[in-house]
C-alpha cells in the first residue's frame, strides 16, 4: 500500500475521524489503548500533511489542537457528556486543520 502524497491529503476529516474513531474504538472494545492507536495513527497521517502544507510551526500548532482536544474532551465530558465533548473537539480540530493547512490546497 502506498500513501498519497502529503500535499494531496485533506486533513480536516482525518483529524475529526481520529478523535471520534479513537473514542468509538476505546468505548466499544473496552480497551482504551486501542483507541489511542486509532487516535495516534490518524494524528501521524494528518501530521505529515500539516508539516508539508503549513511548515513546522503550523504542524506543531495543529498537533497541539488535536492532542489538546483529546485531553479537553475528558474534562468537557464531565460537563456536557461524552458524545457532545468528543464531537466538539473533533469539530474544532477539523476547523483548525482546514484553516491552517487544507485551504492552502
Amino acid at each position: 500500500m502506498q500513501l498519497r502524497d502529503a500535499d494531496d491529503v485533506t486533513t480536516a476529516p482525518i483529524a475529526a475521524l481520529g478523535l471520534v474513531g479513537g473514542y468509538v474504538v476505546a468505548r466499544e472494545s473496552g480497551v482504551r489503548p486501542l483507541g489511542g492507536v486509532v487516535l495516534g495513527a490518524a494524528g501521524l497521517y494528518a501530521g505529515r500533511t500539516w508539516l508539508a502544507k503549513a511548515g513546522g510551526g503550523g504542524a506543531a500548532g495543529l498537533a497541539a489542537v488535536y492532542l489538546g482536544g483529546f485531553a479537553a474532551s475528558h474534562v468537557l465530558a464531565k460537563k456536557i457528556g461524552a458524545w457532545p465533548a468528543v464531537l466538539t473537539v473533533a469539530a474544532v480540530s477539523a476547523a483548525a486543520s482546514w484553516a491552517v493547512a487544507d485551504r492552502r490546497s
